[in-house]
């Protein structure tokens, strides 16, 4: 019997076919009626039937107020036909880069694998799915949209996995008129998370809520125009077994007219309240109240310009914070926009007393004054000042407001009990100054919240985030067993950059102290669906809480 041969033999004089696929459009979009329909429908803002298609609106209040948002969704949108080699159907594969390797700040922190730029791929499929966008859908889409769209588009592949979202923002980049997603999943439900959310606004075009969610389903293609209220996000994908792949991209046409963007009132800052040393050695750990110490900190500082505090408050004041913050009668708010930040707040009318009174340690003078020690910033004006060491004249200046003695000065100024060197601070304490302090500078002040981390919680980098030199201090609670893979760490990039130079990490009794210049900025890592894997162990501990402030010289 003669050898099985592996395939058939190509026919002589008869060369293989080029390896090509084809991407027909479904019959739905030659229906002449359908896209006048649309049109229609696409001009008004009104919802839209008709057979596998469907428009979506956002329109929460009447025209002209606030603009409405609107989805179209195109069922069994298109199929792939057989290469015209006749061979068999193969799939689109594509390469995955690493998360380093992303430019976008919102994918590479928060969310899904995406491929590179597909728009001059060879790739067959690719090739196929980019003519059919451009040479036959995208006349279709300019008919309804009433939109000159341009011949040519970006196209990328995107990978959702367990965990994976992107968080809310407008597609809003010069040129960009109309978003497109085409779904590749396996059957999907609502279960699985990794919806498409769109979002209301208000009169300053920033998102309210989530009033549509679009579920994804296999060979559906969503589009919806990219203007100011085109917010939205991927939720998380919550199914640890599928994976959401989905096409995505942009038509470009004439740039419009955008409205200036909102700018925020920052949190109100105040100087310091006049408090003096007692309430140090009331709520701190003594090691961090050693003059040696605090000079050994300050030269860890200077050099990294950050540092970690652990068990910086006396075990006993802590536990009592730990209980005080599981109190049913602190009211919490939600803080928004979405595309900014979304974290709960607590309400300082409401809070215990023990609370009241940490807040006020955080914004006392001996507090300011102790940072000054710790950072080498000038936090207080008891602090040396910059010309004052340029000139040799620095000393390090103890919290009860003295500059430390001079060696034979030591004897005469020691105390008789154990506490660390600490005489009354009443003569030190200045009145808190309405602009200016006594060395003629600007009055240090500070901002800050106490804040609720669950899950769904973050903060993003935005546009109009501001950045200045200031010193962060984050203080934490209730962060027994939090694994970094739950997220709620805070981070630390170069302005334009994607790089993350600094990672905070939640951690009980800790005291984070980072600086940061004018090209700095943060954000909080998403709290993702992982995180509730704790309540195994701490039933009643859905989340963490931070206490996060801001110093400034």
């Amino acid at each position: 019997m003669g050898a099985k041969r592996r395939g058939a033999a190509t026919p002589a004089g008869r060369k293989r076919g080029k390896r090509e696929a084809l991407a027909e459009l479904s019959d739905i979009l030659r229906d002449t009626g359908l896209r006048e329909r649309a049109a229609e429908a696409w001009a008004s803002g009104e919802q839209l039937r008709h057979g596998t298609a469907r428009l979506d609106t956002t329109r929460s209040r009447p025209p002209p107020l606030v603009p409405s948002q609107a989805a179209f969704l195109l069922q069994r949108w298109w199929w792939w036909s057989r290469p015209r080699s006749g061979g068999p159907r193969a799939e689109p594969s594509w390469a995955w880069p690493s998360r380093t390797a992303l430019t976008s700040s919102l994918i590479l922190f928060h969310g899904p694998l995406q491929s590179e730029e597909l728009g001059e791929s060879s790739e067959p499929h690719v090739a196929a799915l980019r003519h059919a966008l451009c040479e036959e859908f995208r006349p279709w889409l300019s008919a309804v949209t009433q939109i000159e769209l341009e011949p040519t588009i970006d196209i990328s592949c995107a990978k959702y996995e367990y965990t994976d979202v992107l968080l809310c923002h407008d597609d809003e980049l010069e040129g960009r008129r109309i978003a497109f997603i085409l779904y590749l999943v396996p059957p999907w439900e609502k279960r699985d998370g990794g919806t498409l959310d769109l979002y209301s606004t208000d009169e300053h075009f920033q998102p309210q809520q989530i009033v549509k969610s679009l579920i994804p389903s296999w060979n559906t293609l969503v589009f919806f125009e990219v203007s100011p209220v085109s917010f939205h996000q991927v939720s998380e994908v919550l199914s640890e077994e599928k994976c959401r792949l989905s096409m995505s991209g942009w038509f470009h046409g004439p740039s419009t007219v955008r409205p200036a963007r909102c700018i925020e009132a920052p949190l109100p800052r105040s100087p310091h309240i006049p408090y003096d040393h007692e309430i140090l050695y009331e709520w701190i750990s003594l090691v961090y109240l050693d003059m040696d110490s605090q000079a050994q900190i300050q030269e860890e500082f200077e050099e990294r310009s950050e540092i970690l505090l652990r068990d910086f408050l006396k075990k006993e004041k802590y536990h009592l914070l730990c209980e005080a913050l599981e109190n049913k009668d602190i009211q919490w708010s939600s803080q928004g926009p979405a595309n900014k930040r979304l974290y709960e707040t607590a309400e300082e009318d409401s809070l215990p007393d023990i609370l009241d009174k940490f807040l006020q340690f955080l914004r006392s003078e001996a507090l300011f004054l102790l940072l000054s020690n710790f950072t080498g910033l000038k936090l207080h004006f008891l602090a040396p000042s910059d010309e004052d060491e340029d000139a040799g004249k620095g000393k390090a200046t103890d919290t009860t407001g003295h500059s430390s003695p001079k060696p034979e000065q030591e004897d005469a100024e020691h105390y008789a009990d154990s506490k660390p060197h600490q005489p009354d601070l009443s003569d030190h304490v200045p009145e808190a100054q309405d602009s200016k302090t006594r060395n003629g500078s600007s009055t240090p002040v500070c901002a800050g919240e106490l804040r609720r981390w669950t899950h769904g919680h973050y903060t993003l980098v935005h546009d109009t985030q501001a950045t200045e030199f200031a010193l962060d201090l984050l203080f934490f609670c209730g962060c027994e067993d939090w694994d970094p893979e739950y997220g709620g760490f805070t981070s630390y990039i170069a302005k334009g950059e994607d790089e993350e130079l600094l990672t905070v990490n939640p951690e009980d009794n800790c005291l984070a102290l980072v600086y940061r210049d004018k090209e700095t900025m943060k954000f909080v890592k998403y709290v993702n669906h992982r995180s509730l894997a704790r309540l195994n162990k701490h039933p009643n501990r859905t989340g963490f809480w931070d206490f996060s402030f801001v110093y400034y010289e």
